[in-house]
């Protein structure tokens, strides 16, 4: 329902999902939200995301999702819980953007983009009477507690409104709008800061001048990759300058964290995951009868010229013995020695700590101010669970302005189960 002239002023800083859920949530209750970006428009990086099918959740039992949020599950949960995935994908649908599961489990709308979605949720949020304030650069509150802004003219911006929520994402593709300056400014203030940190990025290897020449951008699929006892099965691509991909990603943090420590990580690629090494051995056992090496391996073993080139980078005299050359390719070694940039990763890590937030991700040394999506210290992988949280926090800090500006358990109950989807 649209806000009432008399109805109190929220300010929502950012544009991406997080922020436009969390100003849906306001409009259904009545409450008068505007959406500050600095962007020219909103949505912008839901729009990059959809470039290869918006991935908006994931179908997999709910106890193993939450899982999938590592040391900040506890913390989440209770947030998650709230909003589900079929409560996504129920809202979704309420936009009239059907949803399926696809063969991996992962949850897409039927349209397989993000732009139909976005359109009919900016519809939605302008018949709610939600305001947007573009091109306007957060830089802050001013010494009488202030939020300033410096709109597309340079000229600043000054408002005082009775809760603001902060959704401005983290520091990764600075160009569609999260740039992780928010930091400093919560920092005047005394909020504890973790690090940002890329996630779900890819990772630097020293390839030889032939594998960077000939095989940058060459795919790897059906593979499986093994790091610290876990083994994850996907698709990778090497680059120039090292490898990345879904299957990487499900491995990020744990591999950033390790070179951190060591300055380096192992990485074990399995390029005949369907295979025992007792089964592959069996079939490298067959006489060459002449062939060349990289025959012999294409026929014998099933791979292709990546997968020979980054055997022949572990250990240029291959071993002739079945058994090691199997052991070999079962678990190629890939030394990494750093990750790529924060400004290509694709998520975030660090942030603000849960502990600087109450149940209702109200900043505790900020009263009035919320926090919600990738400014909150969590990660996880990719695969629909980096929406979803996002989501849920959006919808939790939403619902903690309007308990904390007093609105009444009727509008509050009302405007969260039509941003739910709920009836």
């Amino acid at each position: 329902m649209p806000s009432s002239p008399s109805s109190p002023e929220v300010a929502v800083i950012g544009g991406g999902p997080a922020g436009l859920i969390a100003a849906e949530v306001l409009g259904h209750a009545g409450i008068a939200a505007t959406v500050y970006d600095q962007m020219p428009s909103a949505g912008r990086k839901l729009l990059m995301a959809g470039r290869g099918g918006l991935n908006l959740t994931h179908s997999e039992a709910f106890e193993r999702f939450v899982t999938r949020y590592a040391e900040a599950q506890p913390r989440l949960l209770p947030t998650i819980e709230a909003f589900r995935p079929e409560d996504l994908r129920a809202w979704c649908e309420s936009l009239g953007q059907d949803t399926f599961v696809g063969s991996s489990g992962r949850v897409f709308p039927r349209a397989f983009k993000a732009s139909p979605l976005l359109r009919a949720w900016l519809s939605r949020l302008e018949s709610l009477g939600v305001r947007f304030a573009l091109r306007h650069r957060w830089q802050g509150w001013d010494e009488d507690g202030r939020l300033v802004f410096t709109e597309a003219a340079g000229q600043a911006v000054r408002i005082r409104p009775a809760a603001t929520i902060l959704a401005l994402g983290g520091a990764s593709w600075p160009r569609l709008g999260s740039d992780g300056t928010w930091a400093e400014f919560l920092t005047r203030h005394g909020v504890t800061i973790s690090a940002l940190r890329p996630a779900n990025m890819g990772f630097l290897l020293a390839w030889s001048d032939l594998m960077r020449g000939r095989f940058a951008g060459a795919p790897l699929k059906r593979i499986a990759l093994i790091f610290e006892g876990t083994t994850v099965k996907g698709e990778a691509v090497v680059t120039a300058d090292g490898i990345e991909g879904g299957a990487v990603y499900a491995l990020s943090a744990r591999l950033r964290d390790a070179i951190e420590r060591t300055g380096q990580a192992t990485l074990h690629l399995d390029l005949r995951p369907d295979l025992t090494e007792d089964a592959l051995a069996k079939r490298l056992e067959a006489p060459r009868k002449g062939q060349s090496t990289s025959t012999f391996l294409r026929k014998a073993a099933g791979l292709g010229p990546v997968g020979i080139a980054l055997l022949r980078e572990a250990s240029p005299s291959l071993p002739t013995e079945p058994r090691a050359l199997a052991r070999l390719i079962k678990a190629v070694p890939l030394t990494l020695t750093g990750t790529k940039p924060l400004d290509r990763a694709i998520s975030t890590a660090g942030g603000i700590p849960f502990d600087e937030v109450d149940e209702h991700l109200m900043l505790r040394r900020m009263p009035d101010v919320f926090v919600a999506g990738e400014m909150l210290d969590w990660e996880a992988p990719t695969g629909g669970y980096l929406l979803q949280a996002t989501f849920a926090t959006g919808i939790a800090a939403a619902r903690g302005a309007l308990i904390r500006l007093g609105i009444p358990d009727a509008a509050l109950t009302g405007g969260l189960s039509s941003a739910t989807g709920q009836t």
